[in-house]
């Protein structure tokens, strides 16, 4: 009998894989998906250390769950994973590394993710071991349908990921056997660019990405030039063959001319002389095809540096510039910036330097330029909000400070700018860099008041986002404030109710998702007035007088005006009442004496200005409410059934009822 296919086929090469493989392979057979749902297929691959012995009591202890192959070493993991590809049955496969592991929901979350989005390959987020550095950049949101030109999927290139199989059978993608290093990236790019849809979860840890404590991964422990100049013109005649010139193929090449370029040169560091110059030659005539003037803009300037020398082949000041960007990432060395003519240039190696003739975009770092900050205070009161904290540039002093607040709308992209004081701010900066630069005056503090931000006149309503054009020394970067506050800010959403010359006006300051930043939010475009307002619903007579109604409630506003908040009544004849509200805390209460009311049929609501929340309907046993107006019996009692909503009869009794009520007694 034909066994139906599971979901996934898990992909497990392995050599001389213990004590890893224990956690790899029983982490798979754990899987919320099922056990039906999933097959593991582990490919010994020569191992000598025990990894037989261990599968062979995994495969007792699980029988079905495993099938396993043996084979003599190939030397990598392509050929491991080929044979396991080749026995696979499952509608998608997952390749697993035998020193990692998966987290409990990982296959389940991301077949599901596949199916519902009908995407060929799933991006489950990596989470680092043991030290190991684990990607990040494409894992910041959960991405339901991405591609390779419009995201940083690209940025990972290991095949821990979901593919669909039919994807990999039709296109016949193979791991190349005769690479000890970049195998990967010659199965996943292919992948990707046929790729009908790529998904990328990130809301959920599916990978844990392991650091051997032997550093016996296999990409850890392969080093030298050599086997990178094997597989890097190969991933570069890919893009030239399967992308055509232009943005998509600039976003790719990015990759390439940064990660493995820069990876290469340490490596390129620690050989012979004469190997140093033969690479450094082929890795110039590698990278020609992809770099143009144009793709300097998508580099950093470290980058643009690196690719200059390397074009020009200019070795000693390559092996200056390694040695400076270990210690710089080793924090033994800082890179202050020159600052000229509104631009930055940093103080890399060679700057300026007649005998070298670098030009001075390899340096500008004006758009990578960080941006510090914090709110130290942001508080509405009446029509103003107060705004204090601090912002500089990082690297840049805080010398000729030009700040300023900057108010947009988030949909007519309509623009105000408002001045703000520079503040002092001595000691900032000196935890950081070593206390290599100060920043004195990079403190603000800033009004913004409702009532003339928009040029002397009032801020129309809107969404209206708060940054700051945060400047010195001629360069200006805008930065969105909000996400890094002090202690004690909030950023919880609070609606104030202010009085303007044109009336009550709605204002709220709160936090947009997922950074957290600052957003004014005039006359209710997101946050209405009487969510703030509510009545529970207990509605009774007075305690200590029995013809008052009263009425309880929430109020949640942060503040408004006082006595502008009350209930107010109209009756079926045109009579109106009015009756003020007094709160305690975020409670209030009103009561109503019904007793001075003309008769009629009284509805209602609770007002604020032009708001109204409609009053709930009489409890269906509240008794009627009795009392002597002028010697003549009056009552107050709720409405028929059939009336909807709050309605409260006031009438007089009749005389003839009056007599005959006054007869029994």
């Amino acid at each position: 009998m034909t066994m139906a296919a599971p979901a996934v086929s898990v992909i497990v090469a392995a050599y001389n894989a213990m004590p890893y493989l224990t956690r790899c392979v029983t982490s798979v057979v754990e899987q919320s998906i099922g056990r039906d749902e999933v097959e593991i297929i582990v490919v010994d691959d020569g191992s000598t250390d025990g990894t037989a012995e261990e599968l062979r009591r995994l495969s007792d202890a699980h029988p079905g769950a495993i099938r396993v192959f043996a084979q003599e070493n190939s030397g990598g993991p392509s050929a491991p994973r080929n044979v396991g590809l080749g026995h696979a049955r499952g509608r998608f496969v997952f390749f697993l590394d035998a020193d990692d592991y998966l987290g409990p929901e990982a296959l389940e979350r991301m077949v599901a993710m596949a199916e519902e989005n009908a995407t060929d390959i799933v991006l489950g987020k990596m989470v680092g071991v043991g030290g190991r550095a684990a990607p990040q950049s494409m894992f910041r949101r959960d991405q339901p349908r991405a591609d390779v030109f419009s995201s940083r999927v690209y940025w990972t290139l290991n095949p821990m990921k979901l593919f669909r199989r039919d994807l990999l059978e039709r296109h016949g993608l193979r791991f190349p056997e005769d690479l000890s290093i970049g195998e990967d990236q010659l199965f996943v790019a292919p992948a990707y660019l046929h790729a009908a849809g790529i998904s990328v979860l990130a809301s959920y840890d599916c990978l844990y990405w392991v650091e051997r404590e032997d550093q016996g991964n296999i990409t850890l422990r392969t080093g030298g030039t050599e086997s990178r100049l094997r597989f890097l013109p190969r991933m570069v005649d890919l893009l030239l063959e399967s992308v055509p010139p232009g943005q998509g193929r600039d976003h790719l090449a990015h990759r390439h001319l940064t990660v493995e370029v820069q990876q290469l040169l340490g490596h390129l560091a620690q050989e012979p002389r004469p190997e140093q110059e033969k690479a450094l030659s082929r890795l110039a005539e590698t990278i020609a095809p992809l770099w143009h003037e144009g793709i300097d803009d998508r580099l950093s300037a470290m980058a643009r540096l690196r690719l200059h020398l390397i074009r020009h082949r200019m070795l000693d000041e390559l092996l200056t510039l390694v040695k400076f960007e270990r210690e710089l990432a080793r924090g033994e060395v800082a890179t202050p910036v020159l600052v000229e003519d509104g631009r930055a240039l940093a103080r890399y190696p060679f700057l300026r330097d007649a005998d070298r003739a670098v030009p001075d975009r390899c340096y500008d770092v004006t758009a990578q330029l960080g941006v510090r900050h914090q709110v130290s205070r942001a508080e509405l009161t009446g029509t103003a909000l107060r705004l204090e904290g601090h912002a500089y540039l990082h690297r840049v002093g805080t010398e000729d400070v030009t700040t300023e607040l900057v108010l947009r709308e988030r949909d007519t992209k309509a623009e105000h700018r408002l001045p703000v004081t520079h503040t002092g701010t001595p000691g900032l900066g000196a935890e950081e860099d070593q206390g290599r630069f100060t920043y004195g005056r990079a403190g603000f503090e800033a009004v913004v008041d409702i009532a003339t931000a928009a040029g002397g006149g009032p801020l129309p309503g809107g969404l209206w986002d708060i940054s700051l054009a945060v400047g010195a020394q001629g360069i200006s970067k805008e930065v969105r404030i909000g996400s890094r506050r002090a202690e004690g800010v909030s950023g919880a959403a609070a609606t104030h109710v202010v009085d303007t010359v044109a009336g009550l006006r709605a204002v709220t300051l709160y936090t947009t998702a997922p950074h957290g930043n600052f957003t004014l939010d005039l006359d209710e475009r997101k946050h209405a007035v009487t969510r703030g307002l509510r009545l529970d619903g207990t509605i009774r007579w007075a305690s200590d007088a029995p013809a008052e109604l009263e009425f309880s409630g929430r109020c949640a506003l942060a503040a408004l005006p006082p006595g502008t908040l009350g209930l107010a009544l109209r009756s079926d004849r045109g009579d109106s009442a009015a009756f003020p509200v007094t709160a305690t805390g975020d409670t209030f209460t009103v009561r109503v004496p019904v007793s001075t009311l003309p008769a009629g049929v009284w509805r209602g609501e609770l007002r604020l200005g032009d708001w109204a929340l409609p009053l709930p309907a009489l409890p269906g046993g509240l008794a009627a409410a009795k009392w002597s107006r002028r010697a003549l019996p009056w009552y107050a009692k709720r409405a028929p059934a059939e009336a909807k909503g709050f309605a409260l009869v006031v009438a007089r009794t009749s005389l003839t009822k009056a007599v005959t009520r006054l007869v029994r007694s």
